[in-house]
C-alpha cells in the first residue's frame, strides 16, 4: 500500500501543469527588461583590447619612420577600431540570435537570443556604430588624401558583418582565425602606420602577425568555450572541427609566438623586453585553457588574453617610441 502510495505520488509530480481557459490566453512568460548592464555585456568589452592594440603598435612603428606623434590621427584610427568592433558584436549579437546559435551560450549578455530585445533592434545598432567607423574612416581618408584605403574600409565592414551575417557567414565554414589574423591583426596594424607615415617598415609586419597572432588566441578561446554547442547548431568552427586537445596546442602556439617576435625586435630595440612582462596575464590564461572544468572559466580566459594583447602593444610602443 506504501509503495502504491509513492507511485502514485511520483506519478503526479511527473505530470505537467495544466491551466484551464483557452490556450492562446495563458500567460506568457516574458524575458526580463533589459538593463544598462546587459548593453555593455553585449558590447563585450573583454574584446576591446583587441581594437586597441593594433593602433597602439601601428602608431608606435609609425613613429619609427617619423617621430611625431600624429595623435589626431592616431585617435581617428583607434575610434574607426573601437567602433567597428562594437559594430561587430552586435552583429553578432543580432545573426547568432536569429538562426538561434545562441541560445545555450555562456558568457555575456545576448539580446536576441535571450529575447530582451528585438532582432532588428539590436541589428540597427549594430550598422550604426559601423556607419561611424565609416565616417570617422572617411575623415582618415580626407586628411590623408589615400583615398584608395576606402576599399580597405570596406573590407573591413563587408568582413564584419560576414562573419557570422548572410546565407553563407565564414564563420560558421572555420574560417574565423584567417580573417581575424588579417583584420584585427595585419589591416589595423599597418593601415594605422601607413596613414601616420606613409611607409611600412619591418617592424609594422613584425607587430601585425603578433596582433593577428592574439585576436586569433583569443577566437580560440571563445570557441573552445562554446564547442558543444556549436556541434549541435551544425556552427563549424576550427575548433569543433579540430577537437578541443588541438584546439589548445594551437591557442598556445598563438600565445607564444608574439613573444618570439619581442624577443626578434628587442635585439635592436631593447625595451622591447617588457613585452614580457605580458606574459603575467598570458600564463595565467594559458593555464585556464589547459585546466578548465567549466565553459565559463574560459571567460577569464578570453578576457586575460585580451589583456595580455594590449600589455604587449604597451610595450611594443614603448620600444619604437622611446
Amino acid at each position: 500500500m506504501a509503495a502504491s502510495s509513492k507511485r502514485n505520488s511520483s506519478s503526479a509530480k511527473r505530470k505537467p501543469v495544466r491551466t484551464s481557459g483557452n490556450p492562446a490566453r495563458r500567460p506568457v512568460v516574458e524575458a526580463p527588461p533589459v538593463t544598462i548592464g546587459d548593453w555593455i555585456g553585449a558590447a563585450r568589452l573583454r574584446t576591446l583590447p583587441l581594437a586597441v592594440a593594433p593602433v597602439v603598435i601601428g602608431t608606435g612603428a609609425a613613429q619609427l619612420v617619423d617621430p611625431e606623434l600624429h595623435w589626431a590621427i592616431a585617435l581617428a584610427c583607434l575610434a574607426v577600431a573601437v567602433l567597428l568592433q562594437i559594430g561587430v558584436n552586435f552583429t553578432n549579437d543580432y545573426s547568432d540570435g536569429i538562426r538561434g546559435t545562441d541560445a545555450k551560450r555562456v558568457g555575456p549578455a545576448r539580446l536576441t537570443a535571450s529575447g530582451q530585445v528585438a532582432p532588428r533592434t539590436v541589428l540597427i545598432i549594430g550598422l550604426a556604430f559601423f556607419a561611424l567607423a565609416a565616417l570617422v574612416g572617411l575623415a582618415i581618408v580626407i586628411r590623408t588624401g589615400q583615398w584608395w584605403m576606402l576599399a580597405v574600409g570596406a573590407a573591413c565592414i563587408i568582413a564584419a558583418w560576414f562573419y557570422t551575417g548572410g546565407k553563407r557567414p565564414y564563420g560558421y565554414m572555420g574560417l574565423g582565425e584567417v580573417f581575424v589574423f588579417i583584420f584585427f591583426g595585419l589591416v589595423p596594424v599597418l593601415g594605422t602606420t601607413w596613414v601616420q607615415a606613409f611607409h611600412l617598415p619591418l617592424e609594422a609586419w613584425l607587430g601585425a602577425v603578433a596582433a593577428g597572432l592574439f585576436g586569433c588566441a583569443v577566437l580560440l578561446a571563445n570557441n573552445l568555450r562554446d564547442i558543444d554547442q556549436d556541434r549541435e547548431v551544425g556552427k563549424r568552427t576550427l575548433t569543433v572541427t579540430i577537437g578541443r586537445r588541438a584546439t589548445k596546442v594551437l591557442y598556445t602556439v598563438f600565445v607564444v609566438v608574439p613573444f618570439a617576435i619581442a624577443a626578434l625586435i628587442a635585439l635592436l630595440y631593447p625595451i622591447a623586453w617588457l613585452a614580457l612582462l605580458a606574459l603575467l596575464a598570458g600564463i595565467p590564461a594559458v593555464v585556464i585553457v589547459w585546466s578548465y572544468r567549466q565553459a565559463r572559466e574560459l571567460v577569464v580566459a578570453l578576457g586575460l588574453t585580451s589583456l595580455t594583447a594590449l600589455a604587449y602593444a604597451g610595450a611594443l610602443y614603448w620600444a619604437f617610441a622611446a
